[in-house]
């Protein structure tokens, strides 16, 4: 039995594009020119971004930061997330999907791995956004805690 939670990234020009923005990747199973198959090993965090357009312009904007689950874990079904995960941030829209992916870039401006940030800032991020408010930052400070912290708890 296969422990990784498998995603499949598929792009049709213009059409469908869905793309992991961070995490570490632990396999890649290119299927044709147009599918490949990412697996992340338990306990990993990942950002799967989604987009779709029809004839009438963009159909879907979505983002979603996961949490890789252990087997016999709970967790939520995501499309083209088998066999799921944590949702730590979940939003739609562009604008949203937007700012996120900004956020992204800050933290990596920062020279901190998105994949490393604290959990609960994803939560915070994904509450905030979703009522139009603006997140606290990510600071060096606060990721300095969160990582005292894991060292505390093991």
């Amino acid at each position: 039995m296969n422990d990784l939670t498998l995603v499949e990234i598929l792009w049709l020009e213009k059409r469908i594009e869905n793309r992991i923005r961070f995490g570490r990747i632990a396999e890649e199973k290119k299927i044709d020119r147009h599918r490949r198959i990412l697996s992340f090993a338990p306990g990993s965090v990942f950002a799967f971004v989604r987009w779709t357009s029809s004839d009438f312009g963009t159909a879907i904007s979505r983002i979603d930061i996961l949490r890789a689950v252990a087997p016999g874990q709970r967790c939520s079904t995501v499309p083209y997330v088998k066999p799921g995960g944590e949702i730590l941030l979940r939003l739609s829209g562009w604008p949203k999907v937007e700012r996120v992916l900004q956020i992204v870039e800050a933290i990596e401006a920062l020279g901190i791995d998105p994949a490393d940030v604290a959990p609960d800032h994803w939560h915070h991020i994904h509450n905030r956004l979703s009522v139009n408010e603006d997140p606290r930052p990510y600071t060096k400070a606060r990721h300095q805690a969160w990582l005292h912290r894991q060292r505390a708890t093991r």
